[in-house]
């Protein structure tokens, strides 16, 4: 059966879940607050996970300032409403386990309505926040989970918000061949990771490509290499119900436990940032154990830059609510109305109430002091598809903004943008060629000394008709 069409059954029809994962002896804690300004978090998500991140991070644009969106679509795909409930069945699982994931989804004027409407009467925040994100999303081209079409969607939904001022936020990869999976480089001392090109459990595809630190320096720009040794921070693992409240974490399909890497520099009080990682469905720690805590790359990063993640856990349900695949809430399984969508959601609020704890001990930063604009540092070129390349650089204090120029690989440069934040994702390029950057810092209209970096883009995967089949490029 198509992997795809196996998960709908799956969910639609109520698989069994997979058995718990091995006990631990640690009881789970609260949360400890850290210095974490709240307005330097971020998320990112597989699948259901990467629904979820694009509702969460639509609700509370005002405090997420970067998402992460791997093979899932656009906010309120289902288009669950209070009314859509049949003999206690939602019409809206149709829609998420059809079109939203097999394409085409929904047209995306009833997303754009939603969220306008929404943002109107304050239930989510203004979208004018949605605008000064940096948004990453991925599709693998043997993904045979969700359509390209679905994450197409997820795409032009951003590119709505953020419009054409802020076109260089959003970077779009669709040229790796990984199945529906969070994709990482190959890790030979690790066992039970799946091959590039694979859609199955644990959703964790080894393809040559660190997705985790492409992520975080999307979001904030060039970071420190990742520990790939012994990490100094913590894995630590917490009671998720003490934020469920008033509802036990089961009524919310919540697992009693969740995850926490904090980095030793954290511990010891100094300025840090919380992402927050979702994992997809059949990612829980119900069915395989911790593998998405510790597999996924996203600890090695965040030991090395001061970055605290968070890992929300669902966990299976075969009766009420029903979400036998332990998947994220993206159509009304919990409360079967549209604020799944919204603050008020009964996860997003949880996983919002998981944040506020982390955070709550966040100091004030000083202002920068007034300096020169200098030549950015380790200016990089982070990835490439065929048709974009994503630049990152090591922010600047002080700088109102960074201006990029672009070249062939022996013409003029010219100005293409002008841009807030260390990141820039430069589109429209032609497939299998080389391309050169610079880019400078202005601090009060005032121009620096420019960076330089260059890359080739990469060749258009062929054609192929059967995901889950077509040949891995390199």
């Amino acid at each position: 059966m198509n992997p795809g069409v196996a998960m709908a059954t799956a969910i639609v029809f109520g698989a069994a879940a997979s058995a718990a994962g091995p006990a631990r002896a640690e009881q789970p804690a609260k949360l400890a607050g850290y210095n974490a300004d709240i307005g330097e978090s971020s998320i990112s998500g597989i699948s259901s996970g990467a629904f979820m991140a694009v509702q969460f991070a639509t609700a509370w644009s005002s405090v997420i300032k970067g998402v992460g969106v791997v093979a899932g679509g656009p906010y309120w795909c289902a288009k669950a409403d209070a009314d859509d409930i049949i003999n206690g069945y939602t019409l809206p699982i149709m829609t998420a386990t059809g079109p939203c994931m097999t394409g085409p989804p929904p047209e995306l004027g009833s997303s754009f309505a939603k969220a306008d409407a929404k943002s109107a009467s304050g239930d989510i925040d203004a979208l004018q926040f949605v605008r000064r994100q940096k948004v990453y999303v991925f599709h693998g081209y043997n993904d045979a989970v969700v359509a390209k079409s679905a994450t197409d969607a997820a795409a032009d939904f951003y590119r709505h918000y953020l419009g054409e001022p802020n076109r260089g936020n959003l970077y779009y990869q669709t040229t790796i061949g990984a199945g529906h999976s969070l994709v990482i480089a190959q890790d030979p001392h690790k066992d039970g990771l799946n091959g590039c090109g694979d859609n199955a459990v644990p959703y964790i595809d080894q393809c040559g490509y660190d997705q985790a630190g492409i992520i975080l320096q999307h979001i904030y720009g060039a970071l420190n290499a990742p520990n790939r040794g012994t990490l100094s921070g913590t894995t630590k693992r917490f009671d998720q119900s003490a934020y469920t409240r008033p509802d036990d974490a089961g009524s919310l399909s919540l697992g009693d436990s969740g995850y926490l890497f904090v980095p030793k520099a954290c511990e010891e009080g100094a300025a840090c940032r919380v992402h927050i990682a979702l994992h997809g469905c059949k990612q829980d720690s119900g069915d395989i154990d911790r593998r998405y805590v510790d597999d996924t790359g996203y600890n090695a990063w965040a030991d090395t830059n001061r970055l605290i993640v968070l890992y929300p856990q669902t966990m299976s349900s075969s009766y009420l609510p029903f979400n036998p695949q332990a998947c994220w809430d993206w159509w009304s399984y919990v409360n079967h109305a549209d604020s799944y969508v919204a603050k008020s959601g009964p996860q997003i609020r949880t996983i919002k109430a998981m944040l506020d704890a982390l955070t709550a001990r966040a100091v004030p930063a000083p202002a920068p002091a007034p300096a020169a604009a200098a030549a950015p540092a380790a200016l990089m070129v982070i990835d490439t598809s065929d048709i974009s390349a994503d630049l990152a650089w090591t922010p600047q204090p002080g700088t109102t903004a960074y201006r990029i120029a672009r070249a062939g690989a022996d013409g003029q440069f010219a100005a293409v943008a002008d841009v807030a934040g260390a990141s820039f994702a430069d589109s429209g390029l032609t497939p299998a060629s080389a391309y050169r950057w610079r880019v400078s810092a202005l601090v009060n209209g005032v121009e620096g000394p420019a960076s330089e970096a260059a890359a080739t883009t990469r060749a258009s995967p062929s054609p192929c008709d059967n995901p889950g089949t077509c040949p891995v490029g390199k």
